[in-house]
C-alpha cells in the first residue's frame, strides 16, 4: 500500500483525456462517451482547471435544468479538483476517495497535467495484488518457492 501512484499510471499509462473549458456539456458529455470514460479534465491554456464528471452531469445539468447545449463546461464543472502527484501512495489515494466521496483524482507534476487515477484502478490494482499475493502464498505451501 505504500506503493507510488507513478506504479499505476506506469501500468495503465497516462493518457488522460480533456476538453476546453470552453466547450458546451453537450460536447464533454459526448466526449467522455466516445471515450467510454466518467470524467474529462478541463483545460484553460493547457492547464487543469477543473474535471467534469458524471456525477456532474447529474446534480448541476440534469438536477439543475440547465441546458447543456448552451451551457459551458466550466460553469458545471467541479473547480480546483483535490489532484495527487505520483509520489503519493496508493493508501494515500484511497484515504483521499474516501473522505473526500470523490471518484477521480488528476495526478499533476508542477501543475502540468502527468494522468489520472480513478477509484477503479486503485480496486484493480488492490485486486491484482491480492491475488499474486495468495497465488505466491498457494504456490510456498505447495513447495514451489523457498522462504
Amino acid at each position: 500500500m505504500n506503493t507510488p501512484i507513478s506504479a499505476l499510471l506506469d501500468r495503465k499509462g497516462s493518457v488522460v483525456f480533456s476538453v476546453p473549458s470552453n466547450v458546451t456539456v453537450c460536447d464533454a458529455v459526448n466526449e467522455m462517451n466516445r471515450h467510454r470514460i466518467g470524467s474529462i479534465v478541463v483545460l484553460e491554456n493547457s492547464s487543469p482547471i477543473g474535471i467534469f464528471t458524471e456525477r456532474d452531469v447529474l446534480r448541476r445539468v440534469v438536477g439543475e435544468g440547465v441546458d447543456p447545449k448552451r451551457t459551458p463546461v466550466n460553469q458545471v464543472m467541479t473547480a480546483r479538483p483535490i489532484t495527487i502527484t505520483p509520489e503519493t501512495t496508493i493508501e494515500q489515494t484511497m484515504t483521499l476517495f474516501a473522505e473526500k466521496n470523490c471518484r477521480h483524482l488528476p495526478v499533476l507534476v508542477n501543475g502540468k497535467l502527468v494522468g489520472l487515477i480513478s477509484i477503479g484502478d486503485i480496486s484493480r490494482w488492490m485486486a491484482d495484488t491480492t491475488r499474486a499475493e495468495a497465488e505466491h502464498l498457494k504456490n510456498y505451501i505447495a513447495g514451489g518457492y523457498g522462504a
